[in-house]
């Protein structure tokens, strides 16, 4: 975060003025209302569903729009490295605002989606991971820690994997994301 009226930084990220503490979180989020409805994708990885059987990318859908965001991209790729590195060029940057990956995080040998999205970001949001899997153990308890949920951004778009169930991706649009999200890709764009 950028300092403030001339503030010193104390090597936590958050600049100060004299004392004084800058922008607060509520003034951030306040700030980024104003951005109005975001440019959404989501991108279902999976070996197995066809258009009549995701049930996940159809939630994804559902959420983001009764959000108030717009959908500018649906896929259906394989676990595929190529793929998910095509879709992943596809929607960031200037194409979409934020972009889903449901599915392919597993500890299967499939599951490519981490290994593949990680290395693309410019920078890893650890407290969606983190969070992620705190609310998960009070659904699934300890099978949470097989989650590989990740998130990051990539030239101002905020990307997420998620766990494809439809249960996973509620909890991540719901709980998580979804009431963030503007304010995520403001200060992914600052």
């Amino acid at each position: 975060m950028a300092e403030h009226g001339g503030g010193h930084g104390h090597g936590h990220g958050h600049g100060h003025a004299h004392g004084r503490r800058s922008e607060s979180t509520e003034e951030h989020r306040g700030i980024a209302a104003e951005l109005g409805p975001l440019d959404c994708a989501v991108v279902v990885v999976s070996d197995s569903r066809t258009e009549k059987t995701d049930r996940s990318g159809d939630t994804a859908v559902e959420l983001i729009a009764a959000a108030g965001h717009q959908l500018v991209g649906r896929e259906l790729i394989k676990n595929d490295p190529a793929a998910i590195k095509e879709m992943f060029a596809e929607y960031t940057g200037e194409r979409a605002d934020f972009v889903v990956f449901c599915g392919g995080t597993g500890l299967g040998r499939q599951d490519l989606t981490v290994e593949t999205v990680t290395p693309l970001l410019d920078k890893v949001l650890d407290g969606y991971g983190e969070a992620f899997r705190r609310f998960s153990w009070d659904e699934i308890g300890t099978a949470a820690i097989m989650s590989r949920a990740v998130g990051g951004a990539k030239d101002g778009t905020i990307v997420i994997c998620t766990p494809g169930s439809t249960n996973a991706l509620r909890l991540a649009l719901e709980k998580l994301l979804l009431p963030e999200l503007r304010h995520l890709v403001r200060e992914a764009n600052r």
